[in-house]
Parts: structure tokens; sequence; C-alpha cells
């Protein structure tokens, strides 16, 4: 049996979100539906959308490059997230560019 292959990663972004009150299911629903776009990213690795708290979320992911990232920094999940804060978020989204030193592959 053979091990499928996974591309290194060696970059990240890791996302912070702050729903508005009231609006935390709203944001919840929108992360829980852009797993389409990311699977459609292709030099997007993984995608996770998280909950933290109750009116905050987050996003985190992997890419093998800086290519990798700055497509994602500049596709449609980012795209229509920017276009919902007005009327979804509390404060802008914290998006920090991680760089992955270790990781199990």
């Amino acid at each position: 049996m053979t091990t499928p292959h996974v591309p290194a990663v060696t970059r990240s972004l890791l996302v912070r979100i702050e729903a508005k009150p009231g609006k935390a299911a709203e944001v919840e629903a929108f992360l829980r539906s852009a797993i389409g776009l990311a699977v459609e990213e292709q030099r997007t690795v993984h995608w996770f959308a998280l909950r933290i708290g109750p009116s905050t979320f987050g996003v985190f992911d992997t890419f093998a490059d800086e290519e990798g990232r700055e497509a994602h920094l500049h596709g449609p999940i980012a795209a229509a997230l920017m276009a919902k804060a007005p009327e979804l978020l509390a404060t802008a989204p914290v998006i920090e560019r991680v760089d992955i030193i270790a990781a199990k592959p």
C-alpha cells in the first residue's frame, strides 16, 4: 500500500473573524458554505473553518508556497467574506501570515 503524496506546506493563513451581535449563525453558515470554493482552489492544500467562541470564528489554511497563499488572499472566498463584512462582522478580519516550521504529514 502506498501513502498518498501530500505536498509539503510551508505557508499558511490564520484569520480571526468576530461576528456582529446576533450574526453568529450567519457567519457560521457563510463559513460552512465556503468549503465548496476552498475545494476548487488548486493551490490551497488544507482549509479549516473554526468556531472559537460564541461569536468568534477563524479560518486556518495551508499552502505549498507564497504564490498559493497570495492566490487565496485574492480568491473568491476572500472576496465573498469582504463583501459580507459590513453586514456580518463586528470588526475587519484579522489576517496573519504564518510560516509553518514543522508538520505531521
